[in-house]
């Protein structure tokens, strides 16, 4: 009886023993934010980086969704029952002064989503962002994003080519705009947060002729993708090829970079329903595109189509393609 009360005792205090050291390497690996030994850099050294290189081409499209309530799950169900096909890539918008948004990106990624970042520098001035002046910030973002070290696509001051935003034509020179942007880029790959897809995204050129988005553009060596939005306005262009294809022609004079709807929708009208079989149709048979993400939120025009049965319906049809939709979970 005395050997078995031992041998239990023995038992329970190797337990107890790899209960400390699990926990002492668990905290050696949150402990920290320096390079020093110890810290999160070299934990980030035992662990790579999540490799973000086959999201970058999958075999399939993105078919993705933006939604109220920042991501919110039920949303982003509701809109796959509705539409048939199960987005696959997620919005969320923080700005530039928020923390990361950890769980939520772990949220989308175990539903198999990508999360798209909306980086917004609402009331920082682009010039002190590529002066330095908010470094110690990046560096905490960035580090929170290796740290998760699940795949994100990165879209920062977003339609950069319109005068709507403060990082727009009218607040920010393009060369401010070009600088912060690369500074970014070079601080999260200082930092080891490899595992982020690069995502420029002007606004369709349609209304802002006299911008040269070539000008605005940071360069291949610091984007991934090249990101498109524009929207089917009752008041302007009505088809794919009106839209986004003038846009598509400028930007291939400067780079041959794939390219992703990150913002559209349509507003309420006969046309809906046919434009959005025109969207749909038109980014699964362009080899140069990856995929889509319809905005469905009513902002500036009423673009949600939960309501719109005949919305609802052209888009079933059109995404039922096996061309739309894939896991990333499974795209390694």
């Amino acid at each position: 009886m005395r050997t078995k009360y031992l041998i239990t005792f023995l038992v329970v205090l190797a337990l107890a023993f790899t209960e400390v050291a699990v926990l002492r390497r668990v905290d050696i690996k949150v402990a920290g934010s320096g390079g020093g030994p110890g810290g999160v850099a070299a934990a980030q050294e035992q662990i790579p980086a999540y490799d973000v290189t086959a999201l970058k081409s999958p075999k399939g499209k993105y078919l993705g969704v933006t939604v109220t309530g920042g991501a919110e799950m039920g949303r982003v169900r509701t809109f796959a029952e509705e539409t048939g096909k199960t987005p696959n890539l997620v919005a969320i918008f923080e700005s530039f002064d928020d923390r990361f948004a950890a769980s939520k990106v772990r949220e989308l990624h175990q539903y198999g989503a990508l999360a798209v970042i909306r980086w917004e520098p609402y009331d920082v001035p682009l010039r002190d962002i590529a002066a330095g002046r908010h470094d110690a910030y990046v560096k905490e973002f960035a580090t929170a994003v290796r740290t998760l070290n699940l795949p994100i696509a990165l879209t920062f001051a977003h339609e950069m080519n319109g005068h709507w935003y403060s990082w727009g034509t009218r607040q920010t020179k393009t060369a401010e705009y070009v600088a912060a942007w690369r500074h970014l880029h070079d601080i999260f790959t200082q930092q080891g947060a490899t595992n982020v897809i690069w995502t420029w995204t002007p606004n369709v050129v349609n209304y802002l002729r006299k911008v040269s988005i070539r000008a605005l553009y940071p360069g291949d060596a610091y984007v991934d993708w090249v990101g498109m939005d524009g929207y089917y306005t009752n008041r302007g262009p009505k088809t794919f090829q009106d839209l986004f294809v003038p846009t598509i022609t400028q930007i291939r004079t400067f780079t041959r970079r794939p390219l992703l709807i990150v913002e559209t929708g349509a507003e309420p009208s006969s046309r809906r329903p046919a434009q959005i079989t025109d969207l749909l149709t038109n980014v699964a048979r362009r080899k140069d595109f990856l995929g889509v993400a319809y905005f469905n939120i009513n902002g500036s025009g009423k673009w949600n189509i939960d309501r719109d049965d005949a919305a609802l319906r052209a888009f079933r049809r059109s995404a039922a393609k096996d061309t739309f939709g894939f896991d990333i979970r499974t795209v390694r």
